[in-house]
């Protein structure tokens, strides 16, 4: 008997019929003898409708106020689901995030897991039953509800498999598992069977949306092994799990495009130790992330240094750019909110030549400019213009033999 979480998301619970149909996934799996904690998102589209809600409620809703707004849409789902389980005859039990307990920090919106208290749970899957536990949400140490933030119920799945040793985290989506790319860009991208932790952590930071990317470091720091499949059919789909010698085989085993970018140039910076610091210092405290860094140093005494930060923090940063030209002396700063990050990933990159120049010449010979360039041992970045993102995945997918591989 193997104990197992299953996670799914909102467009699998997204109505009753759906969620019909997920109790009869989880009574399946559970009368194959196993152990079964389910997480479930909210139905699909109701967060957006509540942070509306608040919004038109007042101009800037109370971060703590309104985790306890979101926190309704799991409490849907974790209730009704255990009302359809216990109606087709199984003990199932719905749990919050502060009856788990889930307990973490209090970064309201985007709360991270400390600790996760998970005798409720124990108690419930001893007396064999099933426990429906509600994603995306868990308490702080003063008891207040918190949010983990978009996808969050990814990291509650995972964080709940690691905490009760279990033998597999399932989680169920609209998609059949991971891709080569994305298949509404290129339309020879495949499924991948087995994935490492590293470059499904890599793809999660860099475009591609299947899964959180806090959920793929839990599982990879407690080892869990996650499985990546559909809710709408019964095919495998891809298994997220330690590095082995196979997967160096194919030296790029997917590409990533993210459009949520936007880049910022200050030109003629001084050239002088801590000057950095005191550019990137008032963006942090201004909850900016910055991703990408390039600083070119003049003859001078001067530096051009260019980074990128998410698209919808593009405005707040040039004004906080802007401010910060002024104290250090910087000539100039400017902008640019049309452009994307494009990237090509793999673990067998790590003993293999030539993949940055295969790349390069690549999108040369669509005529595609490299804006900016960033690398891993794993992994290689270009920004380029927003508008040859489509082209640029297609050709990259081709030239790494990706195509080929379509089953």
């Amino acid at each position: 008997m193997a104990l197992i979480v299953q996670k799914y998301g909102g467009s699998s619970v997204a109505n009753i019929g759906r969620l019909q149909r997920v109790a009869q996934r989880v009574a399946h799996t559970y009368d194959a003898g196993n152990s079964v904690v389910v997480v479930l998102s909210a139905m699909a589209g109701v967060t957006d409708k509540i942070i509306k809600m608040a919004y038109e409620a007042v101009d800037q809703p109370q971060r703590s106020e309104l985790d306890v707004l979101l926190s309704t849409g799991e409490q849907t789902t974790v209730a009704l689901l255990s009302m359809i389980l216990e109606a087709m005859g199984y003990a199932a039990r719905s749990f919050l995030g502060h009856q788990v307990q889930v307990l973490t920090d209090s970064d309201f919106g985007n709360a991270r897991i400390i600790e996760v208290e998970h005798e409720a749970l124990c108690k419930q899957i001893d007396k064999k039953g099933i426990a429906v536990v509600a994603g995306f949400q868990g308490c702080d140490i003063n008891g207040n509800i918190t949010t983990l933030g978009r996808g969050g119920s990814d990291t509650t799945a995972v964080a709940l498999a690691a905490a009760l040793d279990a033998d597999m985290c399932e989680i169920y989506t609209d998609v059949e598992g991971i891709y080569t790319a994305d298949p509404r860009v290129c339309d020879r991208a495949h499924k991948i069977d087995q994935i490492s932790y590293d470059e499904m952590l890599n793809m999660a930071s860099l475009g591609a949306k299947v899964l959180q990317i806090r959920s793929v470091g839990f599982a990879k720091r407690y080892n869990v092994p996650v499985h990546v499949r559909s809710s709408f059919n019964d095919k495998e789909g891809t298994m997220v799990v330690p590095e082995n010698a196979g997967m160096e085989s194919l030296v790029v085993s997917a590409v990533t495009h993210d459009k949520n970018q936007a880049r910022i140039t200050l030109k003629k910076v001084p050239d002088q130790p801590g000057v950095a610091a005191k550019i990137f210092s008032p963006l942090a405290e201004s909850g900016i992330v910055v991703d990408m860094i390039i600083q070119n140093t003049r003859p001078d005494g001067q530096t051009d240094l260019t980074f990128t930060v998410p698209e919808g923090d593009y405005e707040t940063s040039l004004k906080v750019a802007k401010k910060i030209a002024k104290k250090i002396g910087a000539d100039s700063v400017y902008g640019d909110d049309d452009i994307a990050k494009v990237s090509v990933i793999g673990v067998g990159m790590k003993n293999n030549t030539g993949v940055a120049a295969t790349m390069f010449s690549t999108l040369a010979a669509e005529n595609i400019n490299i804006i900016l360039i960033s690398t891993s041992e794993i992994r290689i970045s270009c920004v380029i213009d927003e508008k040859y993102t489509e082209l640029a995945v297609r050709v990259l997918h081709s030239a790494f033999g990706l195509d080929e591989m379509q089953s």
